[in-house]
């Protein structure tokens, strides 16, 4: 497989679909987000499919929809990501593990100390998701009113990233002597204080863990507005974006590597996977039967709630057979709520319309038999709109089983794709460099 450019998978699992009639479909296991034997086996198929990582995202409050959606929803009830993450270490050996967490409602010293912890458990397969938290009801279960303006958010988090990163570092990978003859457990002068003071945060440190196996846990980020761009290529090594097409995802694509030159850094630091749903079926026709029969389960109140949460406006007073009404701007993603707007607008969708296409899940979709898919996929590697994708899948266990057993061996006959993972760590599988510490060579 040397001399090509191979595809980097993850996997998107919290919820195990994002489709919102997943847990309804035909042999899927309705409280698969919430089952612990379950996301077991899902992992552990995964792993056997030799996927890079286990994605999960996090959500800190329930009510974000309406209550009509709410009782349709089935990610009302999941894992904490750490506690999950942790026992799914110790049933696997190779595949990352990557825990969504908060710049917004949390504190650097937690997130340093939980992400050193798992990647500890894990022998180095850890990965923090960085996320700037735009929830009203999330800033009402931490004591506030409302969100932090946007822009803001993302400064607080470039601050919280330093913070985390130096808290890493507050120690040097032989701190830990541990003589027994001598008595002596750790060297004092492999070990820094922090001392952070900024805007937003102050933090003495040092953390009271060894530095993680990977030097940092792999950072992953989301943003695709303008300052999480700006984040991503200042901080970033995995960027888990939403390009609905290979044209959109060409121009992220170039813009990400413009920024990384602007600011530095190296282009092979950074892996763009854009989320990805995937359809398997034996023909076109078939695939597309799955996902009408998916897309049929997916109720309007559902569909709505969803539209409403990621515009970050309340449209349902309006004729849902009309036009999407202009949408002010909020504190909800930018990039989302820009990405459906301008999809109503060139399709001239109704509300309804537009509602459907979101409810079920309205991004980037590869339907059809595993030769298509990997064809898709391999325009993407090599146009360069990503360097891999975020899969999604349909339903479970049946949409990960027919990507892992049909899609990922047409991948491997082309050369695409890893026959077995190249490293221990997360890190080494990516094809990332373990980071230096700032403070010790």
């Amino acid at each position: 497989m040397s001399g090509q450019r191979h595809l980097k998978l993850g996997a998107f699992m919290r919820p195990v679909s994002i489709h919102t009639g997943a847990w309804r479909y035909p042999g899927a296991i309705p409280d698969a987000n919430f089952n612990f034997p379950a996301l077991k086996a899902f992992i552990q198929t995964l792993e056997r499919g030799k996927f890079d990582a286990f994605f999960m995202a996090d959500h800190l409050a329930v009510l974000n929809m309406p209550i009509n959606a709410l009782k349709r929803s089935h990610t009302v009830t999941s894992f904490e990501p750490f506690t999950l993450l942790s026992a799914l270490a110790s049933v696997t050996e190779r595949i990352g593990l990557v825990a969504t967490a908060s710049t917004t409602y949390d504190a650097p010293y937690h997130i340093a100390r939980r992400f050193a912890s798992l990647d500890h458990i894990s022998a180095g397969r850890a990965g923090w998701n960085i996320v700037t938290t735009a929830n009203p009801d999330a800033a009402l279960n931490f004591g506030l009113s409302e969100d932090m303006e946007h822009d803001e958010r993302y400064v607080r988090a470039r601050e919280f990233y330093d913070a985390v990163t130096g808290l890493w570092d507050s120690f040097a990978d032989d701190a830990f002597v541990r003589d027994v003859d001598s008595g002596v457990y750790v060297d004092p002068t492999r070990m820094r204080v922090l001392d952070h003071k900024g805007k937003h945060l102050s933090v003495r440190g040092p953390l009271n863990i060894a530095r993680p196996v990977q030097g940092w846990p792999v950072i992953v980020q989301a943003g695709a507005s303008e300052a999480g761009r700006q984040l991503a290529a200042e901080t970033a090594e995995v960027i888990f974006a939403s390009s609905p097409n290979l044209a959109a995802g060409k121009a992220f694509y170039a813009d990400i590597h413009r920024r990384l030159a602007e600011v530095g850094r190296d282009p092979d630091g950074l892996k763009i996977l854009p989320a990805a749903f995937v359809v398997v079926g034996d023909t076109v026709e078939a695939a597309r039967a799955k996902r009408q029969a998916l897309d049929n389960l997916v109720h309007y109140d559902s569909s709505i709630g969803s539209l409403n949460s990621m515009l970050g406006y309340d449209v349902s007073g309006f004729d849902p057979d009309g036009p999407l009404p202009e949408i002010p701007p909020s504190n909800a993603s930018q990039s989302g709520r820009d990405r459906l707007v301008a999809v109503a607008r060139e399709r001239n969708l109704t509300i309804r319309q537009l509602a459907v296409t979101v409810g079920g899940y309205g991004g980037l979709s590869f339907v059809g038999p595993p030769s298509l898919i990997a064809d898709q996929m391999e325009q993407w590697l090599e146009e360069r709109g990503s360097d891999g994708f975020n899969v999604m899948f349909p339903y479970l266990p049946e949409g990960l089983d027919d990507f892992v057993d049909k899609v990922i061996p047409e991948l491997q006959r082309r050369g695409l794709f890893r026959t077995d993972y190249e490293g221990a760590t997360l890190r080494e599988n990516l094809g990332l460099t373990r980071p230096p510490n700032r403070h010790f060579s």
